[in-house]
């Protein structure tokens, strides 16, 4: 039976704070947590685990990358109860120097969606300027109008939500599993 949490059409993905090592999310429905996602520390590959709650009893998705160092890396996203794949995301090397850029695949590694930061101008910003300027995200996936990411600004916590339209054809599972990488990775350059 799927869990609850690939049903929701909203996530907000917030930062444990007073964590040294390693990251730690909270995943929540507005007010409510209904997920945890678990970073682990000094690991050569990225891989990060997403849990139905900070027990770490029942792990639900597991995102882990491919190679040790890989400028256009991919990450395959797991669904941990059923060990199969249920796509990856591969950031687009060249194009995410300027302006972050990711392909979503499905589970045979064929393309099926774009996640691109939302203008080249406010990336430059951020990345030659100041970095407190929120980034945001939209993932075309054909379904319609946007999924956008955004993270919301705080000095302090790294928050990002995730706004997902009526009539988005993509598997939750690869949303959530997307959103927590790049919360992982984006977070931690800013």
């Amino acid at each position: 039976m799927p869990n609850p949490l690939f049903d929701l059409d909203r996530y907000l993905i917030r930062r444990k704070v007073f964590k040294i090592f390693g990251g730690s999310f909270h995943v929540f429905d507005g007010d409510r947590i209904v997920g945890f996602s678990k970073q682990k520390a000094f690991k050569l590959k990225e891989d990060i685990r997403v849990y139905a709650d900070e027990s770490l009893r029942q792990e639900l998705l597991n995102v882990r990358a491919r190679q040790i160092v890989d400028f256009s890396a991919a990450y395959d996203i797991i669904d941990s109860e059923t060990n199969q794949k249920v796509g990856a995301a591969r950031r687009k090397g060249f194009r995410s120097m300027l302006r972050d850029s990711w392909e979503l695949l499905d589970a045979d590694d064929r393309p099926i969606a774009q996640l691109r930061e939302d203008s080249a101008a406010m990336a430059m910003v951020r990345r030659f300027v100041t970095n407190l300027i929120p980034q945001s995200f939209h993932l075309e996936d054909g379904g319609g109008r946007p999924i956008v990411f955004r993270q919301r600004f705080n000095p302090f916590v790294y928050k990002l939500g995730v706004e997902i339209p009526q009539g988005a054809i993509l598997d939750r599972r690869l949303i959530l599993g997307t959103a927590v990488l790049i919360a992982a990775i984006e977070g931690r350059q800013g």
